[in-house]
């Protein structure tokens, strides 16, 4: 039967009418046996041998054999014979267990079966686009395409069960801990945070536009100055950027802010939210989280959300100061349990690093030929066993630009985890099941840009800078610390947030800072800037991602497989095909013109 062409025959179908189901497909066991149930699903499977006919039964909490039998009723076995995959059907009968030798132990319900002796056909279904096994290989285009469908699979069933456990977790969570689930506007005025916003034309003020929030930032805070003390939401938010495997235009977000908060107070919250949601997934982790400044991580890992299931790398300069030149940083990178590598596979390293602009050591032999003392602390310093590997990393020539040794330890941070992951599969050096989460701290105050010639907020503005560099925030803009962190899991930025300015002198210095006159200042960020005069309290947040949390504990590799409607890689809706054009009326009607003909 084609996905395509219409019904030839459609089976006669049934009325659900006063019908109603007893049990899940899930959840029947040997502790049924015996009782009469109904069922409703639909058909993953169907074996006909005649005189028995099998189906499994799906519906979202698992699959359920059903068995239908001649010798219990001739009817119901020649009506289940126009059954086809993905039918919606109803079934009713006994449960019985099933014999040894039957059993299916890959199901949970494998020991029990339905002896079906009424059936209601509800529905007919055209063949899949796709199969619905597991491990059936199907385009992301079809996926998406026939999302309806994709949902039913057991894997994006289980992805989307756990998202709604995870954040029902969290409301569980943050509502113990006395905060209020509070809404904030999802049409509001255009505060660019860093990325574009999306726009929405006003019908009443044509010309006007209202843009829709890349997060709540500002009326989180403006809930803070209006005495609500602690507050949370999950909260959906967009952002007009470029679409990556973790990015998505319009994402989901766990948001809270609190007054009167020490850093380590948001650390303390969000530490038992996380081991509790862990533990929805069927993980344990501990708090505390280790704690890193961000020089430490960026030196250490070269990354500012550094993976913890790989070694750190460590400064070796002292040792081999004849291998390095202009005061740049020499890195020892050891992944464990490698073995000896070819020399092509070393070749490759190599290449590797070359085409990040690093010089690399590759071979221990001549280290300890050349420099045996020194070969000696090194394995001392990284710990280093027999069949590590060893390599030392450093810049081929000095980076321009600002921080360039902060470039050289990126270089050297992206080859340490190309090699764990080229290795990876020998080791399992980067299990997914193994979360290591940490917190990053005391981020730049700001980020300079090299085309714009001027200083960017590294977080975003209303971001408190560091209590001993308050004096640096006009005279050292480049080595002010903010009071911003991040949490991070296995190499993702899970989470961002900050301890933000409460007090408008400190506001309009960050402004100033930032290259914002006061009218610039006051046209964007006016009616905050007002409210600040208002008794603002201390206080700060953090925002998570929960497409990324969820991703990461499901298991996947995309965010895509974790919400219900994504959009492709180009921001298209395969489902809706949109975004679409739209008739010259409602243009007319914004008092909009389009200058690209369509």
């Amino acid at each position: 039967m084609s996905s395509t062409a219409p019904f030839s025959t459609p089976p006669p179908l049934d009325l659900l009418g006063e019908l109603r189901r007893t049990h899940y497909c899930g959840e029947i066991r040997p502790t049924d046996a015996g009782r009469r149930a109904i069922l409703m699903g639909w058909v993953h499977r169907r074996r006909d041998l005649g005189s028995l006919i099998f189906v499994h039964l799906r519906d979202r909490t698992g699959i359920a054999q059903v068995v239908f039998k001649t010798d219990v009723s001739a009817e119901v076995h020649a009506k289940a014979e126009t059954i086809r995959h993905e039918y919606v059907i109803a079934v009713e009968g006994p449960i019985a267990v099933r014999s040894a030798d039957t059993v299916n132990p890959s199901i949970d319900t494998g020991e029990v079966e339905l002896v079906a002796d009424k059936v209601w056909i509800l529905n007919e279904s055209r063949t899949p686009p796709f199969p619905m096994e597991e491990d059936a290989g199907v385009s992301e285009d079809a996926r998406l395409k026939y999302r309806f469908v994709d949902l039913r699979r057991p894997r994006m069933q289980r992805n989307i069960i756990l998202r709604h456990k995870i954040a029902f977790a969290v409301r569980e969570t943050l509502n113990n801990l006395g905060f209020l689930e509070i809404e904030t506007p999802f049409m509001t005025r255009s505060t660019p945070e860093g990325a574009r916003d999306f726009l929405v034309p006003s019908r009443l003020q044509q010309g006007s536009f209202y843009a829709l929030p890349q997060s709540p930032q500002l009326f989180k805070q403006l809930l803070m100055i209006s005495g609500f003390d602690k507050y949370f939401q999950i909260v959906r938010c967009f952002r007009d950027e470029d679409l990556r495997a973790d990015r998505q235009l319009e994402f989901t977000q766990i948001d809270l802010e609190m007054c009167f908060p020490q850093q380590e107070r948001i650390f303390e919250t969000i530490e038992p939210l996380i081991e509790h949601v862990c533990g929805v997934a069927g993980y344990q982790v501990h708090a505390p989280f280790p704690r890193f400044t961000y020089e430490y991580a960026m030196e250490h890992y070269g990354s500012d959300k550094p993976d913890l299931r790989l070694p750190a790398m460590h400064p070796v300069a002292d040792l081999f100061p004849a291998l390095v030149a202009g005061g740049m940083p020499l890195l020892a990178i050891r992944i464990p349990r490698c073995g000896q590598l070819s020399r092509k596979e070393r070749d490759d390293l190599k290449a590797a690093g070359t085409e990040r602009g690093l010089r690399v050591y590759d071979d221990p032999k001549r280290l300890e030929r050349d420099f045996p003392d020194a070969a000696a602390k090194l394995r001392e310093r990284v710990t280093a066993e027999e069949g590590d590997l060893l390599v030392l990393a450093t810049a081929a020539e000095p980076p321009a630009g600002h921080r360039p040794e902060h470039q050289v330890c990126q270089a050297a941070g992206a080859l340490r985890l190309l090699a764990g992951q080229k290795y990876n599969d020998r080791h399992r050096l980067l299990d997914p099941k193994v979360f290591r989460f940490l917190w990053v701290t005391d981020f730049p105050m700001f980020e300079w840009d090299e085309e714009e010639k001027r200083w960017n907020a590294a977080h975003h503005p209303f971001t408190s800078v560091h209590d001993d560099d308050l004096d640096k925030l006009t005279q050292d803009p480049a080595h002010c610390r903010a009071k911003s962190y991040d949490l991070v899991l296995n190499g993702v930025e899970l989470g961002s947030g900050s301890i933000r300015i409460h007090r408008r002198d400190i506001q309009a210095s960050v402004f100033a800072a930032l290259g914002f006159t006061d009218e610039e200042a006051k046209r964007r960020f006016g009616f905050f800037l007002e409210a600040l005069e208002y008794g603002t309290p201390p206080h700060g947040g953090i925002a998570l991602g929960l497409d990324r949390l969820v991703m990461i504990l499901a298991g996947e590799t995309s965010i895509r497989d974790v919400i219900p409607f994504p959009k492709t890689a180009k921001g298209t809706d395969l489902m809706c095909d949109a975004p679409t054009p739209v008739p010259d009326r409602q243009l007319k009607e914004l008092g909009i013109a389009l200058r690209v003909k369509l």
